[in-house]
């Protein structure tokens, strides 16, 4: 394997890799590509957000993350349509990550309205976005919606997330172009409309997802308690395609936020104050490191604690990011649960009736 192909593989790959390998010479080979690997990622991450917080303005710099998810996500990824057609997605995409967060925080005050906007906007990224369920490309364009929706800027601000979504959007069209330009699929754009139906398990997937991250953030918004995209984000991780899988992955949601928080304090007790805004990237380090959700999980709360802490305080950043999670990952496995039981009463007096 050349070190570009070894460039390639993912934290589980290249572990793997390392372990099948009995040869000392070739182990510590791969051991340093792989070393290397999560510190030139980490580096272009850090690259790409600096510069959009530079040109944008930092309110700005989670434009820069989105983006980056996206295109990371479009290198491999596919909509399951024609090439060609998928580009008119990653626009109607990105025209939704837009707009949408600004309408749905414009609406706050009526917090059913905002609920509208978000169940419109976040059902729209999925059709658009998650026909072929295996990518889990929800993870990155629902994520992008939700961050876009809990760091909302106004006036010129606005104007300049806008032109830096706009050139992340050419960007994402040009990366998925070259690499996705000699699929085989036949599907259409408008096929991923023609292809909703409520009997399906995609759609129904769909539609649980979207009702119940919009849902869990109505009641966060009604509650008064700020950062109710974290419970939005919870919901999203943990509503898998296959129900199945929600309960471990619900289990490892709530576990692994509160092993993060605790590192987390660790932290940001013994660290000189000068170091706070490096805690994120020490949980970016981790995250590189880590092949599996559950570590993912707990490296992740390091960058959303060291923002909330600035604003809230630790304790209230900590509680906040507890609550929103275990709440989420919870309210997730029950919301599913009750919704396939409702699926299949609905299946079984439709059989009956046929």
């Amino acid at each position: 394997m050349t070190f570009y192909q070894e460039l390639q593989l993912s934290s589980v790959g290249s572990k793997q890799l390392i372990k099948n390998t009995t040869d000392s010479k070739e182990k510590r080979r791969h051991i340093l590509i792989y070393n290397f690997k999560v510190y030139l990622v980490m580096a272009f991450c850090v690259a790409v957000v600096s510069m959009y917080s530079k040109l944008t303005g930092s309110n700005n710099s989670v434009v820069g993350v989105t983006v980056l998810l996206a295109v990371l996500v479009l290198r491999q990824a596919d909509f399951g349509i024609r090439t060609t057609h998928g580009l008119l997605s990653i626009a109607g995409i990105f025209g939704i990550l837009m707009a949408g967060p600004r309408l749905a925080n414009m609406a706050a005050a009526l917090p059913f309205a905002a609920f509208f906007i978000n169940v419109v906007c976040i059902l729209l990224l999925m059709i658009l976005g998650c026909h072929n369920v295996i990518m889990y490309n929800h993870s990155t364009f629902v994520l992008g919606y939700l961050l876009l929706l809990g760091y909302d800027v106004t006036g010129q601000e606005y104007i300049l997330r806008i032109e830096g979504l706009v050139v992340g959007m050419l960007i994402c069209m040009a990366v998925f172009y070259k690499n996705q330009k000699n699929r085989p699929y036949r599907r259409t754009f408008l096929d991923l409309f023609r292809e909703f139906d409520i009997h399906s398990a995609r759609t129904r997937w769909y539609l649980k997802l979207t009702l119940i991250v919009s849902s869990a953030m109505l009641f966060m918004n009604l509650l008064g308690l700020p950062r109710a995209m974290w419970a939005g984000i919870a919901c999203m991780s943990v509503c898998l395609p296959f129900t199945e899988d929600c309960a471990s992955r619900a289990g490892n949601r709530g576990l692994f936020n509160v092993v993060g928080c605790l590192l987390f304090i660790v932290l940001y007790l013994v660290l000189p104050e000068s170091m706070y805004p490096y805690i994120g990237m020490i949980g970016g380090i981790g995250v590189g490191y880590s092949a599996g959700y559950a570590w993912q999980t707990a490296f992740n709360t390091f960058g959303a604690l060291s923002i909330a802490a600035g604003l809230f305080g630790m304790p209230m950043a900590v509680a906040l990011r507890v609550g929103m999670n275990v709440f989420g990952a919870l309210y997730t496995v029950i919301c599913n649960k009750v919704i396939d039981r409702l699926a299949a009463v609905s299946e079984e007096r439709r059989s009956s009736e046929a």
